[in-house]
């Protein structure tokens, strides 16, 4: 009966099933923090375990049914490797290498040509948190000293329980769509002290209906605009006959709808972490912050004119994952932009084996290096940074902004297209003026560092 009673519903609402199961999947997190607020809080924590063992799980079996079995065996395995070889380096790259063939597999087994949400799409979830789970086991039996202290508040003083991993890994707050947290903050959570309030639950309620409220109005704007941004546009002879002005403005305009699908996930997600307590973040300046969770900084994410910016502000929680697990612990090659780089490839590998993703993160490296040069270009020169401070400036960041979304939507065509011969046809019918754009741009900024630069310096 549950599967007809969905397809209506998808019908109604006109969004494939898949996708309506997965908001609801979402949205059922509230209910379940308000179980465990209510009946659970000041229960053992095996209870907890278990309650967030079934209540993943029955997500899970929800969304894919009988492939749930993939996430069970990987968690299995992660625990195996914790239990059996210890606190060592072998541990760390068995762990690595095991998830992430996992992972490349599934993607490989179930590629199409399209965005569809199935198992993988949790799994690359989990990946990292098994992963980010043996790291941290690895370096619990380090000396304190030798830790960073981000690394010894991760740290894991002992082999966790396989209840504790499963609690872990399947917790309903961030089992489909993240966000990451380390064990030890799941640990706080089933222990009872992420609370304001020390030995009561939260009071994290008005907060956590502050996220939901504006992940539900990021749902919405996606809702009423993605039908008119559609992915398969790109492919018609309509958008090729289409004026150039046209077909850029409509990549800037779908680029940013397309977005907010992730953003409306992400956000009704950290809603569901904070209402349990896995948001609390402490106290700055005397007051209780919940953002421990946090996947977006929406007013950054809104209102930043730089590419930087829009990066710093999505997806947070991942790319923190890859900056402490990959990007910081490569410091031994003594060069920040080959761990740069490889810290881009690991990321462009997680998503996916299609050639969309190699060039959109490449694209990505490109840009922010363009940026750096023109941001160092502007600070150098005192010309530049009078104009950019000069009542001019207004005009600047509306011009600043219409580029920052054209070429923010630009690498996300072939990010979303997947394949070669689909990107391939959208760039050229733009005259592939990203790619020219910033290459022209890198070469003057170059010319000018070193023209100009000097010159202003030495006045």
């Amino acid at each position: 009966m549950a599967a007809p009673l969905m397809q209506k519903l998808s019908e109604s609402l006109g969004s494939p099933e898949p996708a309506v199961r997965l908001i609801l999947s979402i949205l059922i997190g509230y209910p379940c923090a308000v179980v465990y607020r209510r009946f659970l809080f000041h229960q053992p924590a095996t209870v907890l375990h278990l309650f967030h063992l079934f209540s993943g799980l029955a997500l899970a079996a929800f969304n894919f049914g009988a492939q749930l079995y993939h996430s069970a065996v990987c968690i299995l395995v992660q625990f195996l490797m914790l239990r059996l070889m210890g606190r060592t380096v072998t541990t760390v790259l068995s762990s690595f290498t095991f998830q992430m063939v996992y992972l490349l597999a599934g993607y490989y087994y179930t590629a199409t040509e399209q965005y569809d949400i199935k198992w993988t799409m949790p799994h690359c979830v989990l990946t990292l948190k098994l992963v980010g789970l043996a790291f941290d086991y690895y370096d619990g039996g380090k000396e304190p000293s030798k830790l960073s202290l981000e690394q010894k508040s991760s740290a894991l003083p002992s082999v966790p329980s396989l209840l504790e991993v499963a609690g872990f890994s399947y917790f309903y707050g961030g089992f489909l769509v993240g966000p990451q947290f380390t064990l030890r903050s799941y640990q706080k959570l089933v222990a009872g002290e992420l609370t304001d309030c020390p030995g009561q639950p939260p009071n994290s309620v008005f907060p956590a209906m502050k996220r939901f409220g504006l992940g539900f109005l990021f749902l919405a704007i996606y809702t009423i605009f993605a039908p008119y941004y559609q992915d398969s546009y790109y492919l018609t002879d309509e958008f090729e006959a289409q004026p150039f002005w046209y077909r850029c403005v409509f990549i800037l305009l779908w680029g940013k709808v397309m977005l907010y699908k992730y953003v409306s996930c992400w956000v009704i997600a950290e809603g569901v972490c904070i209402l349990t307590g896995l948001g609390y973040n402490g106290m700055v300046d005397g007051k209780h912050q919940w953002d421990a969770c946090a996947n977006m900084k929406v007013w950054l994410f809104e209102t930043t004119p730089l590419f930087g910016g829009t990066i710093a502000s999505f997806n947070i929680n991942t790319n923190a994952w890859a900056a402490r697990h990959v990007f910081k612990r490569l410091k031994f090659l003594g060069n920040k932009t080959l761990s740069h780089v490889t810290t881009l490839v690991f990321l462009t590998i997680w998503h996916g084996l299609h050639s969309g993703y190699i060039l959109c993160f490449s694209m990505e490296f490109f840009i922010i290096t363009v940026e750096r040069q023109a941001q160092a270009l502007v600070r150098d020169s005192p010309q530049l940074t009078r104009l950019a401070n000069s009542p001019l400036y207004p005009l600047i960041y509306v011009i600043q902004q219409f580029f920052h979304w054209l070429f923010m939507g630009y690498p996300l065509v072939a990010f979303c297209l997947f394949t070669y011969d689909k990107w391939l046809k959208v760039y050229s019918s733009v005259y592939f003026c990203g790619h020219v754009f910033f290459f022209v741009a890198y070469l003057i900024l170059s010319y000018l560092r070193k023209a100009l630069v000097p010159k202003t310096r030495t006045e």
